[in-house]
């Protein structure tokens, strides 16, 4: 279908009813939802002791040069030799045992344990390379064309999806994100990649630093940041998490944060940076109260919060704060088991470099596992937590 001005205007249209109607049919109301749980410890971070629960192994980098294994039962830390730091382009399966890699001596991506054995080709010449499902790879060219193929069938030749535009196609389905600038100004939709001809949904207009988005594991929902209210104090609209089911396309609103807070910033620069637990049932981000119409330029720090997509109960996890979020907030990764949520940030004037960190999301205790991890990318980022072999 092609996205004229007027198509635009008619889905602006259907966009505006269907939301009214969302309010009706969602099993939770997000205007209603004033209280937020809030997880406070008396206590502050905690040093992990002999144990740790849930064991695994944690990806991330001590050094400029490699991939690291921090193996939680054990407390120890090794780099994987041949491999070389990643964040947006290494990818862990859907149930934790491998983890896409690409080999940085002759650029070919692989998979590989968490803990750097059975290492087996999958990809030459990729941009990117992902699980569509537990047996079909999604395969992102330089040029910026997608297909899909079965892991084990080197020899498939490439069927393209109609891409163009799309930034996120769904796992295990034939929906995807799309990003178009009609008339110079960037909207997300939902489109039907398998059938073109299907009206695309109007999700939100795209800004920068409100434009965080995600599929959930098993491709059932999409949830993305769109803009909410107006703060009248600040004259703009802060971010709100939303979720569509592609196959009920109404987007359903999830938090109304500018209730509690005035508007705010939810996650950083990275689009495709919310988190989804393993289990597919609640989500994970940073929020930061914005004092100023510009989201880089306030001095509030970054507080975690949850959203159980089920039940609509919204946590506030304030026994930790981060102070480094601009341009991105630390990365969030969940346990295999979806009871915790690892990230690294620095904590003023401990001189340990950045900490590994970890939160029990029903107790909201943070505990230190490691530190001094390398800010690679400009902040230190977490890549995977995993089963060992």
């Amino acid at each position: 279908m092609l996205i004229t001005p007027k198509v635009i205007l008619l889905m602006k249209w259907q966009f505006y009813i269907s939301f009214i109607v969302s309010l009706v049919v969602i099993g939770f109301d997000a205007q209603a939802q004033n209280a937020i749980v809030d997880l406070c410890p008396s206590t502050s971070i905690q040093v992990r002791s002999s144990t740790f629960e849930p064991g695994g192994i944690i990806l991330t980098s001590f050094d400029s040069l490699a991939i690291w294994v921090y193996d939680i039962e054990r407390n120890t830390r090794y780099p994987l030799p041949e491999t070389r730091p990643c964040t947006s382009n290494c990818h862990l399966s859907l149930d934790a045992d491998w983890f896409i890699y690409l080999d940085p001596v002759n650029y070919t991506f692989g998979k590989m344990r968490l803990d750097g054995t059975q290492r087996t080709a999958l990809v030459t010449d990729a941009a990117d390379v992902s699980w569509w499902n537990r047996e079909t790879l999604l395969i992102w060219t330089t040029d910026q064309r997608a297909y899909l193929r079965p892991e084990n069938d080197t020899l498939a030749e490439a069927d393209f999806l109609l891409s163009d535009g799309v930034i996120s196609i769904q796992p295990n389905g034939t929906y995807a994100l799309q990003l178009d600038g009609g008339e110079g100004v960037f909207n997300r939709f939902l489109v039907n990649l398998e059938n073109p001809e299907q009206a695309p949904v109007l999700l939100s207009l795209d800004r920068t630093y409100f434009n965080a988005s995600q599929w959930s594991p098993n491709g059932q929902y999409l949830a993305y940041v769109g803009s909410g209210a107006i703060d009248d104090s600040l004259g703009i609209s802060g971010g709100e998490i939303f979720v569509i089911d592609p196959l009920n396309p109404i987007p359903q609103q999830l938090t109304n944060l500018t209730t509690a807070y005035g508007a705010v910033r939810i996650n950083g620069y990275a689009p495709h940076d919310l988190s989804w637990s393993p289990d597919g049932t609640k989500l994970a981000f940073w929020v930061i109260e914005l004092n100023s119409d510009s989201p880089t330029e306030n001095t509030s720090d970054a507080t975690l919060h949850s959203v159980d997509i089920t039940t609509g109960e919204f946590r506030r996890y304030c026994g930790f704060t981060a102070n480094e979020h601009t341009p991105e907030t630390p990365r969030i990764i969940w346990s295999p088991d979806s009871s915790n949520i690892a990230f690294a940030s620095n904590l003023a004037g401990d001189e340990k470099g950045a900490l590994l960190l970890t939160l029990d999301i029903e107790t909201g205790i943070f505990t230190e596992l490691s530190n001094g991890m390398f800010p690679v990318y400009g902040i230190p980022q977490l890549n995977a937590w995993g089963n060992r072999p």
